[in-house]
């Protein structure tokens, strides 16, 4: 596209990039870092420390190699590089989400890189907001005195309270009664509001002191994006607005900057991207065994560390972008290479990523089948067509079950048939019995029940009981054993009455309502311990019915704190079950 054209559409520009922005702060969730904070703090200030020094020095002194660079003055070279050096430590939250759901990657090599990944994209948008105000002020010859760096840091705080009072005006959008849409209407335009009012302000500050406030509308929407996701109720609203609007954001932005790209360019400085996509590798390396030698990580990561940072997109982009935008006489040139570096980074970063959650056995690739149940076992007792459509259905949801009856005529190839000649205590001590989930008995004799009952309690000490009961007596004796007791007739009246009282519950309970399912998961992973539900990062078609806690059932609320062996009941989509299974259930 001409230049003029790009000019005109820069509006679209700024939007994209502040979307961008705000779903790379919509990634730094806090509360979920605690348990690796200082392994990721060490590796942060390794990867961005080493990789920006190691980079700008190496570009500086093959400027003579780099054709725009030739022409420029000795600090215009080191402004140049330094710019290089920053992009060089941009990272890409959303391929790192993206990558590791796929996985289905969880342990302490994922949670610091994610916290690692996040927390430098943000410092990433501070070191530019400095590299980039002093090469606009030594390429267009600006003094660099101490007021420079004053009005620097003063603009950098500036951007960060823009940030925050942007963020409690989505706030307030997200907190209103006004319909969806218009609330997505109102977020993009604070979106753009922010890049608008920060353009305002260097403008204002120019005319007023002669020096304007180097102003960073990405760190502003960086932090907007933080202070929702971290410190209001309206997280999850958020974060399904920037799921919903973030894939058109990402087409428009890549199209528009790929039309303002020049073939021949491209083309004639893939040399120096091959060169400067291995010196990346080459830093990332470096700073990787630093980091990893500093937190005493596992040394198995001195191997594979670097590999989830190669990959580059929304961010180092966007940063491109503005430099192509602010320096007509080279910018473009400079764009060019850093995408091609970026297309290279894009191609090997997920392989390596891949490779290395393999390599730390932290990856547990999805399966093509739903498996929230996978590895439990229960015991069914009775044979009739209940308890043989119930193991069924049980099967067919991962469980391993078996069927113990005293009847000699079962022979069943689809299932685990165990044979007694009767229900005593001197035939069921014979079962070779393996560690169990559940026990079900649905014996029509309340007495052969409770029989059965009482000897799983003195010699396994069941997990869970299940039992049909026919009677008030033994169903009082049961409930005392702590046992679920279910009364066929009294269950058929409730499902009933439940069904007409609300039909869409049911048809949910019953697995009607589409591909969702109802579980309990036990809360084992110590990142969750302490946190309040609300600060829970759930997918948005998830529900948690209650909560259980020592037996106890707790009926949750946002401020509900999570303790390690809570049962969650929670109802959603299979897909996103499975998600939270994993996530919860992560030791």
């Amino acid at each position: 596209l001409p230049d003029d054209t790009i000019r005109h559409l820069e509006f679209i520009i700024d939007l994209s990039l502040a979307v961008i922005a705000f779903s790379a702060g919509a990634e730094l969730h806090i509360h979920e870092m605690r348990s690796r904070l200082k392994s990721i703090r060490r590796n942060t200030t390794a990867q961005l420390l080493v990789t920006f020094i190691l980079s700008t020095v190496f570009v500086y002194y093959i400027s003579d190699y780099i054709p725009f660079m030739k022409s420029l003055g000795s600090g215009a070279r080191w402004a140049v590089a330094m710019l290089f050096g920053t992009i060089f430590v941009a990272r890409s939250p959303s391929s790192a989400v993206a990558i590791i759901n796929e996985m289905r990657a969880r342990g302490p090599f994922t949670k610091t890189v994610m916290g690692v990944t996040v927390i430098k994209d943000v410092l990433v948008i501070v070191l530019f907001s400095i590299t980039f105000a002093y090469a606009k002020a030594v390429i267009n010859g600006t003094e660099t005195d101490v007021v420079f760096f004053v009005l620097l840091v003063f603009g950098i705080f500036m951007s960060g309270l823009l940030g925050w009072i942007f963020g409690i005006f989505i706030k307030w959008v997200l907190a209103s009664r006004l319909v969806d849409w218009l609330k997505k209407i109102l977020i993009l335009l604070l979106a753009y509001g922010i890049y608008f009012v920060s353009h305002e302000l260097e403008a204002f500050t120019l005319r007023l002191f002669r020096h304007p406030f180097e102003m960073e509308p990405l760190l502003s929407a960086i932090v907007a994006s933080f202070y929702v996701v971290n410190y209001t109720p309206y997280r999850q609203d958020f974060e399904e607005f920037l799921e919903e609007i973030l894939p058109f954001i990402l087409v428009l932005f890549f199209t528009l900057t790929g039309a303002s790209l020049s073939i021949q360019t491209l083309q004639s400085v893939m040399g120096l991207a091959v060169l400067f996509f291995v010196l990346r590798i080459f830093t990332l390396i470096v700073a990787n065994g630093i980091g990893v030698l500093w937190s005493k990580d596992p040394r198995r990561y001195l191997w594979v560390g670097w590999m989830p940072y190669v990959t580059q997109a929304g961010v180092a982009i966007g940063l491109a972008a503005l430099i192509g935008n602010a320096f007509p006489d080279w910018g473009k040139q400079f764009e060019t290479i850093v995408i091609a570096m970026i297309i290279l980074n894009q191609l090997f970063g997920p392989p390596l990523f891949k490779f290395a959650l393999n390599f730390v056995h932290e990856s547990h690739k999805k399966p093509k089948v739903y498996k929230e149940d996978k590895g439990k076992r229960a015991y069914i007792f009775s044979y009739d067509s209940i308890s043989v459509s119930l193991a069924k259905s049980l099967q067919q949801k991962g469980w391993e079950v078996y069927i113990v009856t005293s009847r000699k005529d079962v022979q069943r190839d689809d299932l685990n048939i165990i044979h007694v000649d009767e229900y005593s205590p001197l035939y069921l001590k014979r079962i070779d019995w393996k560690p169990a989930d559940a026990y079900i008995l649905l014996h029509p004799d309340d007495r052969v029940n409770y029989r059965i009952l009482e000897w799983l309690y003195e010699n396994l000490g069941p997990k869970l009981v299940v039992a049909t009961v026919h009677s008030a007596e033994y169903m009082d004796k049961m409930k005392k054993l702590g046992v679920i007791t279910l009364e066929p007739m009294s269950a058929l009246v409730n499902m009933l009455e439940h069904t007409v009282r609300s039909p869409q519950a049911m048809e949910i309970l019953m697995g009607e309502e589409g591909p969702t399912d109802t579980v309990d998961v036990e809360i084992k992973n110590p990142d969750l311990v302490g946190l309040h539900i609300r600060d829970l990062k759930l997918p948005h078609d998830i529900i948690i019915l209650s909560l259980k806690r020592r037996n106890n059932t707790v009926f949750t609320h946002g401020y509900t704190r999570l303790r390690k062996g809570d049962i969650l009941t929670i109802v959603g989509s299979r897909e996103s079950l499975q998600k939270v299974i994993d996530h919860f259930e992560a030791e």
